[in-house]
């Protein structure tokens, strides 16, 4: 039940929000709006407040606004049909324009209230590990290396290091400098990072357990947060990455653990549980990370809110290329079930991290309807740029097979990330 609710907080606030831009739009330019709806379908509760009906319908996975004249040729000044090309333009484009301003102020509320953050994002960027396979494992990025530059770009600490690597997410030609026992070393590759999980530079975490899965191989033997790790079968280990990568090599055969446990060192052994995702070894266990509580002034929040949007909205368009290009499954797709699990995992861990969550789903929301695809809000925008270049109106029969393929693949890709969910549900 705190699931569904936390769906429908979640999902009417972003498609308030949403519709509101397009209703607001309309009105700046003086077009009759005559229903104004949050859901589909059946209609729960209405009320008209002078020349618009306000509704809440039953299905609660989108809404509309529908404006006079909007499917007819009317010459009437009030109608959405008599209104240029541009003014048509901004009022398709006030739904995704407001999802944007609704992140950029909950992101900074986020930023202006506070929390807690790993320390290390604040500290240099030294390199404690270095992912096999990786981009910057093939770049030649090594162990000990502090990052200076990123495709010309100084960065000064793990957060900056982050920035840029979002700001750059699709480039194909990377240039990094580092400071190697003193001497700067310039490395490259031509290479897209869409290709890897991560860039594959990370800090340095001590071999401390942070937290243990219940019911997990390493609950069972009793290993508890605060234990340090001392050795993996017998070999030492100086760093948490050091420790995966032995737990790793053992595959599915037992695995010894040596820890310090306040003054007394003990040896724990334990099979690892095979991830039917990964195929990967897992222990159960966490790093611990420490945290520091950052808050900031006003304006350097709203800063971060910005800049927060962006970063996220550039992540958005890689993950919609990777899929297009094939290098992300569309198996990762998730729907309103998947959606409403972060909202309810979210709501669980608090306020802060349900908020977090709205700002994420409303970037989301504001890229997807961007795309210049039909009924969507892009294809809207493309429909009215290709009028104003041929000077007159598409034809109408045109229009039509426009909007009936824009319905059958909205259709289709909310029936297929439906059952993805249901599968991946069931996988669970």
């Amino acid at each position: 039940m705190e699931y569904l609710v936390a769906f429908l907080v979640l999902i009417g606030v972003l498609i308030w929000v949403h519709e509101l831009g397009h209703f607001l739009m309309a009105k700046l330019f003086g077009v009759k709006v005559e229903t104004f709806s949050v859901g589909f379908g059946p209609v729960l509760l209405s009320k008209k407040l002078g020349e618009t009906e306000y509704r809440i319908s039953a299905l609660p996975l989108g809404g509309f606004v529908k404006l006079y004249g909007e499917e007819e040729n009317l010459q009437d000044p009030r109608a959405f049909s008599s209104k240029p090309n541009w003014q048509k333009i901004l009022i398709a484009l006030g739904g995704p324009l407001f999802n944007f301003l609704l992140a950029v102020l909950l992101f900074t509320f986020l930023a202006a209230v506070g929390g807690e953050i790993p320390k290390h994002v604040l500290e240099k960027p030294v390199v404690g590990y270095v992912v096999e396979g990786s981009l910057a494992h093939r770049m030649g990025i090594r162990e000990g290396d502090l990052l200076i530059e990123i495709n010309s770009q100084k960065v000064d600490s793990w957060r900056e290091v982050e920035k840029v690597l979002l700001r750059n997410v699709l480039s194909k030609d990377w240039h990094v400098k580092v400071l190697r026992e003193g001497k700067e070393v310039s490395l490259s590759a031509r290479e897209s990072l869409a290709r890897h999980a991560n860039f594959g530079a990370e800090p340095y975490l001590p071999p401390v357990i942070g937290r243990v899965v219940e019911d997990s191989p390493a609950f069972q033997v009793g290993l508890r947060p605060g234990d340090v790790v001392l050795k993996v079968n017998h070999q030492e280990v100086k760093g948490w990455y050091e420790l995966v990568r032995e737990v790793r090599k053992s595959g599915d055969r037992p695995v010894v653990i040596t820890l310090k446990r306040g003054e007394q060192v003990e040896e724990k052994t334990l099979v690892p549980r095979i991830d039917p995702k990964t195929k990967m070894p897992m222990l159960g266990v966490g790093p611990y990370v420490e945290k520091v509580k950052e808050s900031k002034a006003l304006h350097q929040a709203f800063v971060e809110g910005v800049e927060r949007t962006y970063l996220l909205s550039l992540l958005s368009l890689k993950a919609v290329w990777s899929l297009v290009t094939g290098s992300l499954s569309v198996k990762t797709l998730g729907g309103p079930i998947a959606i409403a699990q972060l909202a309810g995992e979210s709501a669980q861990q608090g306020i802060l991290s349900f908020i977090g969550m709205m700002s994420f789903i409303s970037v989301q929301l504001a890229v997807f309807n961007l795309l210049p695809l039909p009924v969507l809000d892009g294809g809207l925008v493309l429909l009215f740029l290709l009028e104003s270049l041929r000077r007159r109106p598409l034809p109408h029969r045109f229009k039509e097979v426009w909007v009936k393929t824009g319905y059958a693949l909205i259709v289709a890709l909310a029936s297929f990330v439906f059952i993805n969910d249901i599968v991946r549900l069931l996988g669970k």
